[in-house]
């Protein structure tokens, strides 16, 4: 049996979706698809009009730099790098300029709320602030589509709330679509949409309308 089959969904501009549903349900499985992590053996996936189903491995590393943000539950932050090079590094790898890159990095981490932080590495920060640094990366290209895998996971109510919003803030401001993975009822409340998975496929999807920017159909 597939991981994830007879999927179809449309997520638009600034939109935010919850994905539920029990674990091995296959919700990671179509985040990493999503991501381009993964490629499916059939079906299509359109990112702002690209489709990721016919990139080969580079193709789809070019386009996570370019258009998709990630986010993990456990930060996956570079420990030898301070929160502006954590930031900063996607963008250089990218092939920006590391003086360009470095004022894109403390902005975000400013944004974010951690600027003074901007010098600290992972092991000097908390739970909270490893991951509202992941965040700020995962904002620096300025993507199209956000995901994010159990972001408040890790974290303690107070601080999932902040990170939450600052992902909900994000999508608003700069009009990238927002999918989230949780168990967190409390996380799934706060987007405007919830699709809930079991099995490998959509059981119930709250919207009654489906516009469009990042589409998956496998």
């Amino acid at each position: 049996m597939s991981a994830v089959r007879d999927v179809s969904l449309e997520l638009a501009s600034a939109e935010t979706l919850a994905i539920v549903g029990p674990s091995g349900s296959g919700k990671s499985t179509l985040l990493n698809l999503l991501g381009g992590l993964d490629r499916p053996e059939q079906g299509q996936i359109e990112i702002d009009g690209v489709d990721v189903s016919t990139l080969d491995e580079d193709g789809r590393t070019r386009l996570r730099r370019a258009k998709i943000g990630l986010v993990f539950q456990f930060f996956n932050l570079l420990p030898l790098l301070s929160a502006r090079e954590n930031v900063a590094l996607p963008l250089q790898l990218a092939g920006m300029a590391a003086r360009e890159s470095e004022r894109r990095a403390d902005e975000l981490l400013e944004r974010v709320g951690l600027l003074r932080r901007a010098h600290h590495h992972p092991d000097q920060l908390s739970g909270g602030e490893m991951q509202r640094v992941a965040v700020a990366r995962a904002l620096a290209p300025r993507p199209r589509l956000m995901l994010a895998d159990e972001p408040t996971g890790n974290l303690d109510t107070k601080t999932g709330a902040t990170v939450l919003e600052l992902l909900r803030s994000a999508a608003a401001a700069d009009g990238c679509a927002l999918l989230l993975i949780t168990h967190d009822p409390r996380a799934a409340e706060a987007c405007g949409r919830v699709i809930t998975f079991a099995d490998g496929t959509i059981v119930h999807d709250s919207a009654s309308v489906l516009p469009e920017v990042a589409a998956c159909g496998t």
